[in-house]
């Protein structure tokens, strides 16, 4: 007889009809000539009944099972004793009493508890993955980022959008982040990489003519990791003919208000707001900004300036000095000196030379930088809107460094004033982007986004001999969630001859840029559409819809911080066969992953 439904959906409806149940022991009480198990399955859990004098085969069966046993019972479904009643779950107001109860497979002791909120080394978690996916927090994780999958299918599908797939094995191409390499059999001494994305190939489809393309795509890139990257990622790929960049935000938020609405039963309002990057720098210290709540950053050079505070700041330098300040409100009691002091070594970090603070009094400041300040206590306190109790911080120095350090002390002291809602969800697109930013890692100038994204309208010219292309900027946008990226587009460069003058604006020779992407700059000349398109992370969208603390808790099978799967072990050490077939050589003999 196949299942009737599964444990934890078993409710009234039931009442009184006979049930057939698979599932794991999640836990068993023993009281005697009663036994109550609860029974476990994706779903939930209901609460099964052996009562020796009505049933002594299936009590037999109840007295030797334990925990993680998989067992097949049958039995009818009954209310549950008054005053008995577990309103937390589906199941809560009813039991199965038992009539016969099969064990498919026994269980051995387990590595941890299947249970929530139990210390185990993460490590240990991921090498028993198979069990920690048991856990009900990570039942939910997964079904959760199933149905985000489905609903994003199900708009794209009812909008036109056609489900394509793109090749795994690509050529490798190094720009930005390392490529996954994989070897050829077949032509020795050659590798295919694993797509970082499929930019090129989407784009490629645009040109083949199909018009509306999406994919939930998987993505490999081999960089450090840490809570929300992994070296194989899933993104929501997105591309689109004949649009503008407003249009494709457009279907953007249709797809996120119907994954919203479908996944966590919440009506979010569009359209989301849209800020420049130039905006969300100035007001939040960064363009990923969390807009959840406010202590938003707020400039007061001219104020500082015109009354001589810190002059020889101002002055003894060769670059603009900004003074930015946000107001943390009543804070004053909350940080002493010291707190303020450690805050200040925290952002060292950022080059920061010095954090200037007070705290608000009823006429004056205190504290800090209090004294320095007070000269214009009115017009300052006037201007931020700061009131008695609340602290101000300020910073004195270039752009960069103000943004870096306003930005991180916004999010920190609003966490630790408890200004941050929970159970919210703020959305809204930075736009109009730089087209290029400095990479201080290599000191070289990159594309902001990537190489294929087109510049404003009007800022073509920034390419050409002559002139400067960092002073443009691109028909670009990134689509945040509580401070998050949740993802990012372009309008593409959709000529051969724009997109050379790209790739020379970042350094590549004519010669190079052929080697590498020929194949694509000659499809630029085989009459190729205006197109764009966007790039959802999956993983990042389930990370914030579950509330998890970082991806891999949405993830099935994840890497762990090194890059290792301790479940299988992998990567692993190959034969010398394999290798001799590959072509390949190995110089040292590699240390086994344990």
């Amino acid at each position: 007889m196949q299942r009737t439904t599964y444990a934890g959906l078993v409710n009234e409806e039931y009442l009184n009809q006979t049930v057939t149940l698979f599932g794991w022991v999640d836990r068993r009480r023993d009281l005697g000539k009663l036994i109550f198990i609860d029974l476990r399955d994706r779903e939930g859990i209901v609460q099964l009944a052996f009562n020796e004098d009505k049933d002594q085969a299936a009590f037999a069966v109840a007295k030797e099972v334990r925990n993680e046993y998989v067992v097949k019972v049958v039995g009818t479904v009954v209310n549950r004793a008054q005053g008995q009643e577990n309103h937390d779950i589906k199941s809560g107001k009813v039991e199965v009493e038992v009539t016969s109860m099969e064990v498919l497979n026994a269980s051995e002791t387990l590595p941890f508890e299947v249970r929530d909120n139990t210390e185990v080394n993460e490590d240990l978690l991921l090498k028993y993955r198979y069990l920690e996916l048991r856990r009900p927090s990570m039942q939910r994780n997964i079904k959760m980022r199933s149905t985000i999958t489905r609903a994003t299918r199900e708009f794209f599908d009812n909008n036109g959008f056609l489900d394509i797939e793109t090749p795994d094995l690509a050529k490798s191409t190094p720009e930005g982040a390392r490529d996954y390499l994989v070897p050829s059999r077949v032509s020795k001494g050659h590798f295919y990489a694993l797509p970082q994305s499929p930019q090129q190939y989407k784009q490629l489809l645009m040109g083949a003519g199909f018009d509306r393309y999406y994919q939930i795509a998987r993505c490999f890139r081999d960089e450090d990791l840490r809570g929300d990257r992994q070296p194989e990622f899933t993104q929501i790929d997105v591309e689109t003919s004949f649009m503008d960049q407003h249009d494709i935000m457009d279907f953007t938020e249709g797809m996120i208000q119907n994954v919203m609405k479908k996944t966590l039963g919440i009506d979010v309002t569009l359209p989301f707001p849209r800020i420049t990057w130039q905006e969300s720098m100035d007001r939040f210290g960064t363009d990923q900004p969390d807009a959840r709540f406010g202590m938003e950053i707020q400039d007061v050079t001219e104020l500082i300036t015109e009354n001589d505070i810190a002059t020889p700041v101002f002055e003894n330098t060769d670059h603009e000095v900004l003074a930015r300040a946000i107001v943390a409100p009543g804070a004053a009691d909350k940080y002493s000196r010291k707190a303020i002091d450690a805050k200040e070594q925290y952002l060292d970090r950022y080059g920061v030379q010095r954090l200037v603070w007070a705290k608000v009094g009823a006429d004056k400041f205190s504290g800090g930088s209090g004294k320095m300040l007070n000269p214009i206590f009115a017009e300052l306190t006037n201007r931020l809107g700061a009131k008695e109790g609340d602290v101000i911080f300020m910073v004195f120095d270039r752009f960069k460094v103000v943004s870096d350090v306003l930005g991180a002390l916004r999010l920190n002291v609003a966490a630790e004033l408890d200004l941050i809602p929970e159970n919210v969800y703020k959305f809204l697109w930075v736009i109009d982007w730089p087209l290029f930013e400095y990479d201080e890692g290599d000191q070289r100038w990159v594309a902001a986004h990537h190489p294929f994204t087109a510049p404003n309208e009007g800022d073509e010219h920034f390419l050409d001999d002559g002139e400067d292309p960092h002073q443009a900027h691109a028909q670009s946008y990134d689509i945040i969630l509580n401070g998050l990226e949740l993802g990012g587009g372009s309008i593409r460069i959709h000529t051969a001859e724009l997109q050379e003058k790209m790739f020379k604006a970042l350094g590549f020779a004519k010669e190079s840029a052929y080697a590498q992407f020929g194949y694509f700059l000659n499809a630029l000349k085989l009459g190729f559409p205006p197109h764009g398109g966007i790039a959802i992370g999956l993983d990042r969208f389930a990370r914030l819809l579950t509330g998890a603390g970082n991806i891999r808790e949405v993830i099935a099978f994840p890497k762990n911080s090194k890059a290792i799967e301790p479940m299988t072990q992998a990567p692993s050490v190959v034969s010398d066969a394999q290798l001799e077939e590959l072509g390949i050589k190995v110089d040292k003999k590699p240390e086994i992953n344990e």
